[in-house]
């Protein structure tokens, strides 16, 4: 017995003892009708995916004991078997019999499909896809009807056992033949609506972007752009996201106008890149002015569904300038707070580096162009330390000194949400966060090359050249 399984936990068994008798009970069913007829009844239960389990061939009528899957109806089947069994047994006597071929009987009177010829990868293939379980459905079904294709079965077989329609199977078919396995995994492509949006409107939105300003404004945004056009405001956003236009934001910019930007630029990346022998590279800098910043009321703190809160104004308690010097070799960081930033305070400093490094070493000092730096003071000082060596960077270029990199970290972790009463208070949570990441340091590593730079460098200078 076949057991149909319906539903998720039910398991049927329905078979059905049915009797088919011939019109007035004449006896007519001898000879070679009686020896096709087994078979005709056979072939069409198969086509609703019915199957006869046994069964006699009598003069005047046969019994039959047939399975039927419970998503057809008994009535569906047996009508079915009922009218194609005639019309067959009709054109094999009329064509005494010579037409009758194992894949269906009336074969011979339609055009055939082309026939599917599968290789050894095909068709591991197509059955891995046609047993999956991740699988899309559709691709799932189409390797199933190519399987059935190439094992010669007909379209109008194959679309009756999936549950499907002859020409959906004579399509996938043919994209079979034209395209194997990759035609199987996308549909073709279609032409989709028609876009609300012509092409000329789009280049126009893009047009005014890019070239014009909006009356009244230094920029556009999408509702202004919206009115401007005559289109919605979802448009103008969708438009300009496709074409990466954001004219809410602005960035700056500076190209240094240093006479020996190629030269410093190449001093500064050599000591990154390649750091002399018996040496240490540091990289120092001044962050002035940092304001001890204590807020009028205290802000609320952060909890599920809202972030935390911050007064938008501040009392001032002082300010405090910090000395860094950040090493390349271990990313480990001296530091020092002090209230000015004269060339005495520079000197002071330089003399802590040389306390704490080793005397053994040549010290190079990457450095801004700050007049501190270059007083005739700090100059005599250096000639009386000879490993000491500094190298400047060109004008307009802190982003040269990694330094600069550190500080960010400062201010974005420790000082921008900070509130302190006093500048003492302010100075201890400098040299606290020093002391933090001196313990688990990490080592900024510059990989942009010089001919990298100089090559952006040209290209900015190409775009400010194109506008004047």
């Amino acid at each position: 017995m076949n057991e149909q399984a319906s539903l998720n936990h039910t398991k049927w068994e329905c078979q059905y003892h049915v009797v088919f008798i011939p019109k007035c009970r004449r006896k007519t069913l001898y000879q070679e009708l009686r020896r096709y007829l087994g078979e005709v009844f056979r072939r069409l239960a198969e086509q609703k995916e019915s199957q006869i389990e046994g069964g006699h061939l009598r003069s005047d009528h046969v019994p039959m004991m047939i399975a039927i899957p419970p998503k057809y109806a008994v009535s569906q089947v047996i009508g079915y078997i009922k009218g194609k069994s005639a019309i067959h047994l009709v054109y094999c006597v009329i064509n005494r019999f010579t037409y009758y071929r194992p894949s269906g009987i009336m074969s011979s009177m339609s055009r055939r499909a082309e026939p599917i010829l599968l290789s050894d990868q095909e068709r591991a293939t197509l059955q891995s896809w046609a047993r999956a379980r991740s699988q899309p459905l559709r691709l799932i079904q189409r390797a199933k009807i190519i399987l059935l294709a190439a094992d010669l079965v007909e379209s109008q077989t194959i679309a009756h056992r999936l549950a499907t329609s002859r020409p959906t199977v004579q399509l996938w078919r043919e994209r079979f033949l034209a395209l194997r396995t990759s035609g199987l995994e996308k549909d073709a492509p279609r032409p989709g609506r028609i876009p609300a949006i012509s092409d000329g409107k789009r280049a126009a939105i893009v047009a005014a972007t890019l070239h014009r300003q909006p009356p009244n404004a230094t920029h556009w945004s999408t509702r202004l752009m919206a009115k401007a056009q005559g289109v919605s405001e979802a448009t103008v956003r969708r438009i300009w996201k496709q074409h990466g236009l954001r004219p809410h934001r602005l960035s700056t910019f500076k190209v240094s106008r240093d006479p020996r930007f190629v030269e410093k630029l190449t001093d500064v990346v050599g000591l990154y890149v390649n750091p002399p022998d018996k040496a240490l590279v540091l990289c120092v800098d001044e962050k002035s002015q940092i304001q001890a910043l204590d807020r009028t009321q205290p802000g609320l703190p952060m909890k599920p569904g809202r972030c935390g809160t911050l007064t938008h104004d501040y009392t001032r308690h002082g300010t405090t300038t910090l000395f860094a010097a950040l090493s390349t070799l271990d990313g480990a960081v001296m530091g020092d707070c002090m209230p000015q930033h004269r060339h005495q305070e520079f000197t002071r400093f330089l003399k802590r580096i040389d306390q704490q490094t080793p005397r053994g070493l040549d010290l190079h000092l990457i450095v801004d162009n700050y007049a501190t730096h270059k007083h005739p003071a700090v100059g005599r000082w250096l000639s009386r330390h000879p490993r000491f060596h500094l190298h400047f960077t060109p004008t307009s270029c802190s982003w040269l000194n990694l330094v600069e990199r550190w500080f960010r970290n400062l201010t974005q972790q420790r000082l921008r949400r900070g509130s302190f009463h006093n500048v003492k208070e302010l100075i201890r949570a400098i040299q606290d966060y020093i002391r933090g990441h001196n313990q688990n340091p990490r080592v900024f590593v510059w990989s942009a090359s010089v001919e990298r730079i100089l090559t952006k460098v040209a290209k900015c200078k190409e775009a400010l050249d194109a506008l004047h």
